[in-house]
């Protein structure tokens, strides 16, 4: 693998070039970036999205819990909890997130 900024060999498993510092990051067809060790072990890059399969109001919970590998149910309780904390902050980055996110 070569990095992309200043052309150096770089080893397979390196996550950053050691000559100009910049991220091993590959590109992939859909936009997306993965790591030089993901593209070997044939991960797909992680997207953040609503997931309509799993809704219960707008998959937002499970999309991001998707995204962060845990149980919806903690997703849905942390959502809840930004809900109750005063400034309100949960239900606007909720809604903001109903119509930024993409559905599945």
């Amino acid at each position: 693998m070569f990095c992309t900024q200043c052309g150096m060999n770089l080893d397979d498993h390196a996550r950053f070039c050691t000559v100009c510092g910049k991220s091993a990051m590959l590109t992939v067809a859909d936009g997306g970036a993965i790591t030089a060790s993901q593209w070997q072990a044939g991960v797909a890059p992680r997207r953040l999205r609503r997931i309509m399969g799993r809704k219960k109001i707008a998959g937002v919970c499970a999309g991001f819990a998707e995204y962060f590998n845990m149980d919806v149910t903690l997703m849905r309780l942390i959502w809840l909890g930004l809900l109750l904390m005063p400034p309100n902050i949960g239900i606007i980055v909720y809604i903001v997130a109903i119509f930024v996110l993409p559905k599945e």
